[in-house]
C-alpha cells in the first residue's frame, strides 16, 4: 500500500471514529461543557469548529424544560452537519439540505425560542452565514393595496437573508379568501424558498390544527417544509420545574405553599380554561403580577426588609384574575 493510500486509509478511520462520537451524541444522555469548552458526552470529547459557542448553544437548548422530541430533532440536524463536514473531508459527496420548517403548537410551548436558539447554532454550523433571527407576523407581511404585499415581503426575506424568517400564527395569511393580499405574500415566500433555500431558511409557526388547514391550500405546500415539528403542551409538573427556573433566575423564591398555590392553579387553568391557555407564557405572566403585588406588600408592610423577604414570593402575592372556586381555597 502506498503512502497516500495509508494516509486515506487513517483519514477515513479517523472519521469514522469521529462519526460513532456524533452519533453517540445524538442520544443527548449526559452534555457538558469542559475545561476547553469542547462538549463531551459520557466521556467522549466531541471536536467541533467554533466549539465554545456552540457548546453554550446545545446547553441552552439542553436546560429547556421538556420539548424531548424537538431536542432530538434538533440534535439530528446537528449531526447530520458534522457528518457533512467529515464526508467532505473524506472526498465523498456532500449535498446540501434544506432546512424551511413548520411549527405547530399552542401558545407558550417554546416555538420562538427554539428557532432563536436554531438560529445560533446554523450560524456557529456555517449553515447561515448571519444566524439572525427575523420575527413577523400578518401585518408585517401583507399591504393595502395590489403590489404592496409583494414589496412589503421582499423586503423582509431580504432582510432574512444570512438567517431566519419566522412568521408566527402563519395560517393568518390565508384567511381572506382568493381575493386576500395574503396569498400574495405566501407566494412571494414560496418563490425565495427555492430562489435563496442555501442562505435563507423560513419557519411558519401557529396553533397545530389551523396550521394543518393552511398547509392544505396549496397541494404543494407542505412539501416544501421538510422539517414539521409538533411542540406540547408542557405537564403541570414541567410548568412547576418552568416557574422555578423563572424565579430562581429573577433571584426570587418560592414559599412551599406558594409553589403549591401556583400548582393548583396550573392544574385548575388546564383542566378548565383549556382553549385559552398559554403554557410558559401564563406561567410567566402570573410571576412577573406576583412579584408586582410583592413589591406593593413589602412597601405596606414591612418597613426595613432583609435578603429574605425581598426574595420570598409569599401565598397571597399570587392573585389569579379568573380564578375558580378551587384557586379560591
Amino acid at each position: 500500500m502506498d503512502g497516500n493510500a495509508m494516509s486515506s486509509e487513517r483519514t477515513i478511520t479517523k472519521n469514522t471514529r469521529q462519526i460513532n462520537v456524533v452519533f453517540k451524541h445524538v442520544e443527548r444522555k449526559s452534555i457538558v461543557k469542559s475545561d476547553q469548552s469542547n462538549l463531551q458526552l459520557n466521556g467522549n470529547e466531541i471536536p467541533l469548529d467554533k466549539n465554545e459557542k456552540l457548546a453554550d448553544i446545545i446547553t441552552e437548548l439542553e436546560q429547556m424544560i421538556g420539548l424531548e422530541k424537538i431536542k432530538d430533532l434538533i440534535y439530528e440536524i446537528y449531526a447530520l452537519l458534522q457528518v457533512t463536514k467529515l464526508r467532505e473531508e473524506a472526498g465523498l459527496q456532500s449535498n446540501k439540505h434544506v432546512y424551511h420548517m413548520i411549527f405547530k403548537g399552542n401558545p407558550g410551548t417554546g416555538k420562538t425560542t427554539v428557532a432563536r436558539i436554531i438560529a445560533k447554532m446554523f450560524h456557529a454550523m456555517d449553515v447561515c452565514s448571519k444566524g439572525h433571527l427575523v420575527e413577523v407576523e400578518r401585518a408585517d407581511l401583507v399591504g393595502e393595496y395590489i403590489g404592496h404585499t409583494a414589496n412589503k415581503t421582499r423586503n423582509l426575506i431580504k432582510k432574512s437573508v444570512g438567517g431566519i424568517l419566522f412568521v408566527d400564527e402563519a395560517y393568518s395569511l390565508a384567511r381572506g379568501g382568493e381575493k386576500d393580499f395574503g396569498k400574495e405574500a405566501i407566494d412571494t415566500l414560496v418563490k425565495a424558498m427555492e430562489d435563496l433555500k442555501h442562505d435563507f431558511i423560513l419557519i411558519l409557526a401557529g396553533y397545530s390544527t389551523e396550521m394543518e388547514d393552511f398547509l392544505k391550500i396549496n397541494p404543494g405546500l407542505s412539501s416544501r417544509f421538510p422539517i414539521q415539528v409538533e411542540f406540547p403542551d408542557y405537564s403541570i409538573d414541567q410548568l412547576v420545574k418552568i416557574s422555578e427556573l423563572m424565579i430562581k433566575e429573577r433571584e426570587y423564591n418560592f414559599l412551599p405553599q406558594t409553589l403549591m398555590k401556583l400548582r393548583n392553579h396550573l392544574s385548575n387553568e388546564k383542566r378548565y380554561n383549556s382553549h385559552q391557555f398559554s403554557n410558559a407564557r401564563h406561567v410567566r405572566n402570573q410571576i412577573e403580577k406576583a412579584i408586582r403585588h410583592q413589591a406593593v406588600r413589602l412597601l405596606n408592610e414591612v418597613k426595613s426588609p432583609t435578603k429574605q423577604e425581598l426574595m420570598n414570593i409569599q401565598p397571597d402575592d399570587f392573585k389569579f384574575d379568573s380564578q375558580s372556586n378551587l384557586d379560591k381555597k
